[in-house]
């Protein structure tokens, strides 16, 4: 807390909470080693100032991917697109583990088998997805690179 009023600004662009939480178990290690040593709380500081760094190394990443987002969208920004085909290409950003087939975007976006197709064949004719070479009923769909 101390730290973020030392900066003066309400923004954030990293989050200690967030990375102290996913070292709990190394947050709660170096706690019990402070309270029990001899009151030396240098490796407690080292500790900190580590976790800091990740949080920020962390956060860098997470606006590398914002920015790419934002010139992806800023490549279509005059081509017409149905909210289906946004909401999935946000979801194809944002990290789509697995394969996109034809039956996942249909069952994601709530549609029809048919009308996740046309969407799909519609992004291909615009060039932002691509198939992938298996073909048939395994078809699966990825973002063109470079666009």
């Amino acid at each position: 807390m101390a730290l973020a009023r030392s900066e003066k600004t309400p923004q954030r662009f990293y989050s200690m909470s967030a990375q102290i939480c996913r070292e709990r178990n190394d947050y709660y290690d170096m706690f019990k080693r402070v309270q029990k040593g001899d009151l030396d709380i240098t490796p407690w500081i080292i500790w900190f100032v580590g976790c800091l760094e990740r949080a920020i190394q962390g956060s860098e990443s997470v606006i590398g991917v914002v920015f790419a987002k934002r010139r992806f969208w800023e490549r279509l920004a005059g081509v017409s697109l149905n909210e289906r085909e946004c909401m999935m290409l946000n979801k194809l950003l944002d990290g789509f583990t697995g394969k996109l087939t034809t039956a996942k975007w249909a069952s994601i976006a709530k549609c029809s088998h048919d009308t996740a197709l046309r969407d799909i064949h519609d992004l291909m004719n615009k060039q932002i997805l691509v198939a992938d070479h298996a073909g048939g009923r395994s078809t699966s769909y990825a973002l063109r690179i470079g666009i």
